[in-house]
């Protein structure tokens, strides 16, 4: 069994993230996408603090599937350098696990 991780991706609409959680979930490069309205982010961008209110996805994957799943929100994010970070999941569920697997492609 793939080891397995949750990628963060904030973006700055609904749509954009039901549109790239289409795309990841339909190449079976994810097994869920969470979406989190109403996150408050505040991020220095060419020397200025900035204030943006976001949604964040929460992606899960395989670890294996983290460079793929980078590419396929490069192509449609509107950001000029979107935050895509992983971090593994250390401890789970053993079926949860098995679940991602299962759902994602190798």
């Amino acid at each position: 069994m793939s080891s397995c991780i949750v990628i963060y991706c904030t973006v700055p609409t609904k749509q954009d993230a039901k549109s790239i959680a289409k795309i990841l979930l339909t190449q079976r490069l994810a097994a869920c996408i969470n979406i989190v309205d109403k996150v408050q982010s505040i991020f220095s961008w060419h020397d200025e603090i900035c204030e943006e209110k976001e949604l964040l996805m929460m992606i899960k994957t395989k670890s294996i599937l983290f460079d793929r799943v980078k590419q396929a929100i490069k192509l449609t994010h509107p950001y000029n350098i979107p935050e895509i970070i992983s971090i593994p999941i250390e401890n789970a569920d053993s079926e949860y696990l098995e679940w991602i697997n299962a759902e994602t492609t190798d």
